[in-house]
């Protein structure tokens, strides 16, 4: 078995996606993307033997001198495993194990990875018992079933909307993301600030999108919903081995009555059905929770996906000296911390 610690300059990184079916996500250049709106150092951890591959994308923080920590990038960068791996249940639980070693001699004390819905599907029959924690669920559109059928997949309500919003003269297209930049991230922060969304959903910009782009090209669509010669709701999509990800995206105030949204993801599915994709990815509620964004996205479809997080302590010692600290610091109890919910609890702010 050979293990090594690869980063974004190495051509392994790309010589091993060629290899596994992969996702926007696991690509360096997105990862790259990441680390400089994250301030985290891009790294992978590459285990195989032969043809069995277990492939791990992060990025890598240090809390304090000697203590580092690691989490996915924005999105599902999850674990990739090629199909001789995931057909080797011995091979997945030395790679874990091993992957676990490696952290534990960089000095790493916790990991949070956010596994894949589609690509990581059914990896706890592969794992070691609990290695991954539930997250609720995620929808996706089937898009290997004929085009024919997607309208029959589609609840009453949203079908309703959409033939409304036809009606009313909205048209849904695909547009060039830079010549739209500026009405993206308008719509996007005003979407956000009435959602009431946390300030990192903030962190993307004007520059970011335009990194996006420069990096990512014909991987990224842009959507757009135009009415009265405006437009009332737009969707970043990014699309990789067939698999469609609607990413970031928002309608403006004025138009949320109508729903404009509903005719971006019944336009965006038939186009992504026609390029011979298989999933349209929609994602879940905030947070994982079955709400009504969750209940929104399920109208579209009857197929749905578990999402797991991986919350690793690697270093038990360290990371309870960590929380105790973190504890003192909020003056709280230690339990406190560790029963917020957030992870790692050292890093919690109560």
């Amino acid at each position: 078995m050979k293990s090594q610690i690869t980063s974004l300059s190495d051509p392994l990184w790309q010589d091993v996606l060629q290899k596994i079916r992969h996702d926007i996500y696991q690509l360096p250049e997105y990862i790259a993307l990441e680390g400089n709106r994250s301030s985290g150092i891009p790294e992978a951890i590459i285990i195989n033997e032969g043809e069995r591959i277990f492939f791990v994308p992060y990025l890598l923080s240090q809390y304090e001198e000697d203590v580092f920590d690691i989490k996915s990038p924005y999105g599902y960068p999850g674990i990739l495993l090629s199909e001789e791996a995931i057909n080797s249940p011995d091979f997945v639980h030395k790679a874990w194990q091993e992957f676990r070693d490696i952290l534990y001699q960089k000095g790493v004390c916790s990991v949070f990875l956010r596994m894949h819905p589609i690509l990581n599907e059914n990896f706890e029959q592969l794992f070691p018992e609990n290695t991954f924690t539930p997250n609720g669920k995620t929808v996706s559109v089937d898009l290997r079933i004929p085009e024919s059928e997607l309208w029959s997949h589609t609840r009453k309500g949203h079908k309703s909307t959409i033939n409304k919003c036809k009606r009313l003269g909205m048209e849904a297209k695909f547009v060039p993301l830079l010549e739209y930049v500026d009405e993206f991230t308008e719509i996007y922060h005003e979407t956000m600030a009435r959602v009431q969304a946390t300030n990192v959903y903030y962190s993307f910009d004007r520059n970011y999108y335009r990194q996006m782009f420069e990096v990512l090209e014909d991987k990224l669509h842009l959507c757009v919903v135009e009415y009265e010669q405006e437009i009332a709701c737009v969707g970043l999509y990014t699309e990789v081995c067939g698999i469609v990800q609607s990413t970031l995206g928002g309608t403006r105030d004025k138009f949320v009555p109508l729903s404009p949204g509903s005719l971006e993801t019944d336009y965006v599915r038939y186009w992504a059905h026609r390029r011979g994709n298989n999933f349209l990815h929609l994602g879940g509620g905030i947070g994982g929770q079955e709400d009504h964004l969750f209940a929104y996205k399920a109208g579209f479809s009857k197929l749905q996906h578990s999402f797991m997080t991986v919350r690793l302590v690697v270093d038990e010692v360290i990371y309870s000296e960590l929380v105790e600290k973190r504890a003192k610091s909020l003056n709280v109890p230690a339990d406190k911390l560790l029963s917020s919910g957030f992870f790692p609890a050292y890093r919690a702010s109560i």
